[in-house]
């Protein structure tokens, strides 16, 4: 099979980077808007609120994602190998299995809210707040996953910039209407709410004109088989699924080793870093998503030359964003603490101070821990993708944070995360060795 020339290859490769980084980025704003809006209109105890109840969001974007990207994946290796019938189902199959998964969070968010605030050892001070804000999160559940699964779909269908346009366009209305919502109407924490809710559905509209144009190859078709494409379609994905719910996971353990350490101000000071860290796993996750359908298309089309110069790409990248963001928060560390510390609280500003120069080594690994468990799933390895994703988010990270809290107080909570994908990323570029070497040998013999 001709390989693609390597100058127009790294061309696609920045525009769609490019325009996956820039929508990425700016649909963390999503949450790192609430954070500073909640800091200044509601204070620590409202910061507290939102990170006991983010987590349940993470569980909520990996569903959309395992389907989103899963699906994308299917459908990119279909079109490549001209399959458009096949695209099609796999299309339907998605929006299917997104919407029949999103029920379930409905069901919780209408009857299970009080329930699940308590399990989150939400506080008197701080119980209200939470609940509202599970409660209306898991109730728009339907239009956050049908976003991640539209999003996925129309970057593969050759349009990674209406993708762009589309997750900017939801993310700068989350942050006029939280503003809105917050200070002049003073609806409070169900302002922030809201106002994130509302950014899916205005995403979607923009989207929506390319599934009108003429252009687009995505058609509706009558499924076959659909719990078991639904299945493939899910294990291809699962590794996107794993990763923003051991977000979650990962979230709710720091919380509740942070509350039995340093009681609610400990969690607010987590609270900062973790939306921090939302906002610079978004550009790695925008070049891995950017990467994917260029690796599923040479998957798809036999060119395992390209398969490789893409992901060096991509973890080259992530490298040099990796040395450029810590070398930034190192130096702006204490204004940025300050911009979510409005009443100035030294103790607030110590600990995140702490945290973020020890917590944020993790990045100078995680980047290339994202894009090599997307380089598998774009490849049709759903084990090495899954495989890498448990490790990275539960495996390894869990009983370390638990071990390293017992031994070292809160520089361990910190440090368990860096310490966790310095390990992965070591078993991640083994797997790929291994991947490449099979792959060229497979070649050479003709098979």
């Amino acid at each position: 099979m001709k390989e693609t020339n390597p100058s127009s290859l790294f061309l696609t490769f920045c525009k769609y980077v490019l325009f996956n980084v820039t929508g990425m980025v700016g649909l963390s704003c999503y949450i790192l808007a609430d954070t500073l809006f909640i800091a200044r209109g509601l204070g620590p105890d409202g910061l507290t609120a939102l990170n006991l109840a983010i987590p349940v969001y993470s569980f909520i974007h990996g569903t959309g994602l395992m389907a989103g990207m899963g699906g994308g994946t299917r459908y990119s290796i279909q079109k490549a190998a001209g399959n458009t019938a096949a695209a099609s189902r796999t299309f339907t199959t998605a929006v299917i299995a997104s919407l029949a998964l999103s029920f379930l969070f409905v069901l919780a968010g209408a009857f299970g809210d009080k329930a699940l605030t308590s399990l989150l050892h939400a506080d008197r001070a701080v119980f209200e707040m939470t609940r509202i804000y599970l409660k209306v999160i898991l109730l728009f559940a339907p239009a956050f996953m049908l976003n991640n699964v539209v999003l996925c779909f129309v970057r593969n269908d050759r349009n990674p910039n209406l993708s762009m346009a589309a997750m900017l366009a939801g993310s700068f209305s989350n942050v006029i209407l939280d503003y809105v919502f917050i200070f002049p109407l003073g609806m409070g924490i169900f302002g922030a709410v809201i106002a994130t809710c509302l950014a899916p559905l205005i995403s979607l509209g923009i989207l929506s004109l390319h599934l009108l144009s003429a252009k687009s190859g995505l058609r509706l078709a009558r499924p076959s088989h659909m719990v078991k494409s639904s299945a493939g379609i899910l294990s291809l994905g699962l590794s996107s699924f794993i990763a923003e719910a051991a977000s979650g996971i990962v979230m709710i353990t720091f919380n509740f080793i942070i509350l039995s350490l340093k009681g609610n101000m400990g969690v607010a000071a987590y609270g900062i870093i973790a939306n921090l860290s939302l906002v610079v796993t978004s550009i790695y996750t925008g070049i891995a998503q950017g990467s994917q359908p260029l690796l599923s298309k040479a998957h798809g089309a036999g060119r395992q030359d390209s398969i490789r110069r893409v992901y060096l790409y991509a973890i080259t990248s992530a490298s040099v964003f990796s040395v450029a963001i810590y070398s930034l928060l190192s130096v702006l560390r204490v204004p940025v603490i300050s911009l979510f510390n409005h009443s100035g609280n030294r103790a607030l500003a110590e600990m995140a101070g702490e945290g973020i120069l020890l917590y944020f080594t993790a990045f100078l690994f995680a980047g290339i821990n994202i894009i090599s468990a997307i380089l598998f799933s774009s490849v049709e390895q759903a084990r090495l993708s899954f495989s890498l994703a448990m490790l990275r988010g539960i495996v390894l990270l869990l009983p370390l944070t638990l071990l390293m809290s017992h031994m070292f107080g809160m520089t361990g909570v910190w440090l368990s995360f860096p310490v966790t994908e310095l390990a992965t990323c070591a078993v991640a570029l083994l797997f790929v060795c291994r991947h490449f070497k099979k792959q060229r040998s497979h070649h050479k013999t003709g098979g």
